[in-house]
């Protein structure tokens, strides 16, 4: 298709929805970059240039014809059709040997140029004294083309080249030559495979009986069965006269109202396009997992739970006990932490963009150098905790200090003296203190023990997210999120994160 002097895609309907598309995949294209082969690319480039192309003829335009031979009454028809006597100022000759073109709504200035319809043969269907008259016809460009059977063979040519823009054709015959050798051999059997967007009209029936109207209209039928046409539709006018022109009219809203050859070549050029570019992207975005649970795989790695516990232990115990210490994993384990994160963040992207992200995160040595760093900075608490120390000697001592007062209490009472009776009564009081002070102590061990180790489980899981979303999960969003623009681009989907922590 060649340039046209308008490149600007027309706003609003098809045109909009198309040159968007069109938009989002060249934008997917330049975000993939080199991850999709260079010919693949510039094909696409190519076909989108077209369908731009395309576009900004304006699709949102219904392109009808009316196509006949000489003496059909084409003119006459298209003058009644547009209700305007285009042809009584002398531009339409009896013999039309250039295209014509009446237009409702806006000038299709770029589609009537490359139709190659000269300005002095256009005409704008507009007035304020229609009113609404005219809306339902809105979009339609209505053209009379040259006659297919003049002796000039730059009309049929003419007319050859017109024909895959048209959405819907007329065939305009009159009752007199409806059995053309020439249009029912060159066109209409050539064109069967558009049977669906033509019409066969016969033109100046006033000029015949009424009696006689439905033995041409029965021979015109058996003629378009040969031409394997069966079922194509014949519509009997007179433009002469009106009669059967609104039913003609009608017909036209009809097909402005579906979607214009242009747009639906256009819209299968875009989907051809985004079939030979979806295997170059995923099915569906990765869903890696989040940085915090690939730490606690680390950390149970490295024994931290175990240590977390011995802290409890020794913190929450009377008596002294000695902490784990954190151990430094196997390299091998790092290294498949590491290569599961990544089969799962790269999980059904073709190879450009997988090596994309392997390439952007830290190599396994570094990765596990890093690792062994957070572990080893979190700092162990001190085996025994002051606060807990002096709650179990205060406990302590207080229960043992009840206990003897009791026993002597005891002793003392049996000899039923008085003050044997108040040290016994003193003993068990100050017993009952000591019990409750040894329980609330081991109760703040207990609650200190368990902040303690979850203070260092913290820390430590902590410093190893950290570690993941500096070396896997911050590097791998820029590739993963190119690759879920581009997807999102060449399949028309809507662009889904899929980078988490």
């Amino acid at each position: 298709m060649s340039s046209t002097s308008e490149t600007a895609v027309p706003t609003g309907g098809a045109g909009q929805e198309l040159g968007d598309d069109v938009e989002q995949i060249t934008t997917a294209l330049d975000t993939a970059g080199a991850r999709i082969p260079g010919e693949i690319t510039a094909a696409a480039h190519e076909d989108l240039a077209q369908v731009t192309q395309r576009l900004a003829l304006g699709v949102d335009y219904t392109v009808v014809a009316l196509v006949g031979g000489t003496g059909s009454g084409k003119s006459s028809l298209f003058n009644a059709l547009s209700s305007l006597q285009f042809a009584d100022v002398g531009v339409i000759r009896p013999t039309t040997s250039q295209a014509a073109a009446c237009i409702w709504g806006s000038k299709a200035t770029a589609l009537l140029d490359f139709l190659q319809v000269a300005p002095d043969r256009r005409i704008q269907r507009e007035s304020a004294l229609d009113g609404d008259a005219e809306e339902e016809l809105t979009g339609l460009v209505l053209l009379d083309l040259p006659d297919h059977d003049s002796v000039e063979s730059t009309h049929a040519e003419q007319v050859n080249r017109l024909l895959p823009l048209i959405d819907l054709l007329i065939w305009v015959v009159d009752p007199q030559k409806y059995a053309d050798n020439v249009l029912h051999e060159e066109y209409l059997r050539a064109l069967a495979a558009r049977h669906e967007a033509m019409v066969v009209v016969i033109n100046q029936i006033d000029t015949i009986p009424v009696s006689a109207h439905d033995q041409v209209r029965d021979d015109v039928a058996r003629l378009l069965v040969e031409d394997g046409l069966a079922d194509v539709q014949i519509e009997m006018v007179s433009a002469r006269t009106g009669e059967g022109v609104e039913r003609l009219r009608t017909l036209l809203a009809e097909v402005i109202a579906g979607e214009s050859v242009a747009a639906r070549t256009a819209r299968d050029e875009v989907s051809a396009v985004r079939r030979r570019l979806v295997g170059h992207v995923a099915a569906q975005d990765p869903a890696p997992p989040e940085a915090e649970a690939v730490a606690e795989d680390l950390a149970t790695a490295s024994g931290v739970p175990s240590v977390a516990e011995s802290i409890r232990r020794a913190v929450a115990s009377p008596r002294a006990v000695a902490l784990a210490e954190v151990q430094r994993p196997a390299s091998s384990r790092t290294a498949a932490i590491r290569d599961r994160w990544l089969g799962q963040a790269t999980a059904g992207l073709p190879t450009p963009w997988r090596e994309a992200v392997v390439q952007t995160v830290a190599e396994e040595a570094a990765f596990d150098e890093h690792v062994w760093t957070a572990l080893h900075s979190q700092a162990l608490p001190a085996s025994t905790d002051r606060v807990a120390a002096a709650q179990r000697t205060a406990g302590l001592a207080a229960g043992g200090l009840g206990l003897v007062l009791l026993i002597v209490g005891a002793a003392l009472f049996s000899s039923a003296t008085a003050v044997g009776g108040s040290l016994a009564g003193a003993g068990a009081a100050l017993l009952l203190v000591a019990l409750v002070l040894v329980l609330v102590a081991r109760t703040r061990r207990r609650r200190t023990a368990g902040e303690r180790a979850e203070d260092f489980l913290h820390r430590t899981t902590a410093a190893l997210t950290s570690v993941v979303s500096d070396d896997l999960v911050r590097p791998a969003q820029v590739p993963l999120g190119e690759h879920s623009s581009a997807r999102a681009g060449i399949r028309g989907d809507a662009p889904v994160s899929t980078t988490r922590g």
